[in-house]
């Protein structure tokens, strides 16, 4: 009964297997022209990733919206290796929240993966109606078979961390998946491990403090948050909230190790540039302590005397093995090996580039770095302004994973500033056959 074996479900039986899984042939990646002045619908591009490929380092398909302004963000699956024991599921499904507009689009992925189609839409009402929440954020299969999705705020734009759950087959909204009242202040990212019974989330900002820019003002007056929220992955209830202090402003993406009997993992906090690692006490309940700090950088003529590096995307390679992140602001990337996991040494940095790295992807064998450089179209505009008139780009980096160290790939360069309707702003970047970022096992 090996990994490969036909009556699996999808994705991998471990993170290990993940790691020997096909090479990406095809990346999917939401294009945004919301803030860009040009008035078009965001789409989804599929960009050819194949080096073998006549069209490698091309965008292949471009699925457009039926709306203007959504601002398509981040993306997930309708089912990944949480289903793994389940032969009736397949990943054939994209779901793509919209982050200002609150729609939900399901993308058809499975039929003419190389061609990806709207398969259905959920409406925001949908999600302030059944579930009092907008601005969807993250998208996580579970192994019961539904979708569940965090969210930033209520309906009037204030910061409220619910998540909704969609029917994995309907994509109806079912409801809340948080129990009445147990909502968190802020919302954005989370994770969940079963096998400790938890799930823990993180907080970016109220909607309306974040929806035009950033002003250092808001976080002065608490629509920024600065804590983790521990739940219970069986009761639905919000059991802990672990306070970062003012180092852990604004924790973005959260990342439990992949084994998943591993109590612990890691968190970005972007304001201070720094990564918090979160763990298990022997008591049983959950905490958090500084282990990286990326020092901010004196400038003249910001708006802060400091320029803090701006950690906004974090990962783990499947081995658990490298942790890596982008610093928006200063422009670089850094790869660190997590062996000891109290002590994460850093072991290889990638070079600055026009814009910052923002998001990140590895490929399953951990030798492939990707990056864009758009983080949301209105923080953009605002740091860097050269990037809405140029369009953003997606870069390949080298990995040495055995002792680290990082190299930009100078043959590769997919530049969204040359499409079709004008330059675009490309975010987070998904395979077919789930990633670093996406796929969690139980």
């Amino acid at each position: 009964f090996s990994a490969s074996c036909s009556g699996c479900g999808p994705g991998y039986r471990s993170p290990l297997d993940a790691m020997k899984g096909p090479r990406e042939e095809i990346i999917y990646l939401p294009c945004i022209y919301r803030n860009t002045g040009t008035l078009k619908p965001d789409y989804l591009a599929t960009v050819d990733v194949d080096p073998r490929s006549p069209s490698f380092c091309q965008v292949i398909h471009r699925l457009p919206m039926p709306n203007l302004r959504d601002e398509l963000h981040h993306s997930g699956w309708n089912t990944c290796s949480s289903c793994f024991g389940d032969a009736s599921k397949k990943r054939n499904r994209l779901i793509l929240p919209s982050l200002i507009s609150s729609r939900v689009y399901v993308v058809d992925v499975g039929t003419e993966p190389r061609a990806p189609q709207i398969h259905k839409m959920v409406e925001p009402v949908d999600l302030f109606w059944k579930c009092g929440l907008a601005n969807p954020h993250t998208s996580h299969c579970l192994g019961s078979g539904q979708i569940m999705i965090s969210c930033l705020g209520d309906p009037s734009g204030n910061g409220k961390g619910g998540f909704i759950l969609l029917d994995g087959e309907t994509f109806e909204v079912i409801g809340n998946w948080e129990q009445p009242g147990e909502s968190a202040p802020f919302g954005y990212d989370f994770w969940y491990q079963p096998q400790h019974n938890v799930m823990i989330s993180t907080e970016w900002g109220a909607p309306q403090a974040l929806g035009d820019g950033f002003n250092p003002a808001h976080v002065k007056k608490g629509h920024y948050g600065q804590c983790l929220h521990v739940w219970d992955w069986t009761t639905h209830k919000r059991l802990q909230t672990i306070d970062l202090g003012e180092e852990g402003a604004i924790p973005l993406e959260v990342r439990f190790l992949h084994d998943p009997s591993a109590p612990e993992g890691y968190v970005g906090c972007a304001l201070q540039g720094t990564v918090f690692r979160f763990y298990k006490t022997p008591k049983g309940d959950w905490a958090a302590e500084k282990v990286i700090g990326v020092p901010s950088k004196k400038v003249e003529g910001w708006m802060l005397p400091e320029m803090p590096s701006l950690i906004t995307d974090i990962l783990i390679s499947l081995d658990d093995r490298f942790l890596y992140f982008s610093n928006w602001l200063h422009g670089d990337i850094r790869q660190y090996d997590i062996k000891d996991r109290r002590n994460p040494r850093l072991v290889g940095q990638g070079r600055r580039v026009h814009g910052g790295p923002q998001m990140l992807q590895l490929s399953l064998d951990g030798r492939r770095l990707y990056v864009t450089t758009s983080l949301y179209s209105a923080w953009d505009k605002q740091f860097y302004p050269d990037m809405i008139k140029e369009g953003s780009v997606m870069m390949q980096i080298d990995v040495n994973s055995d002792s680290g160290g990082l190299s930009l790939n100078e043959n590769f360069l997919v530049d969204f500033g040359k499409e079709p309707d004008g330059p675009v702003l490309a975010h987070e970047m998904r395979y077919p056959g789930g990633d670093c970022t996406s796929d969690i096992w139980l």
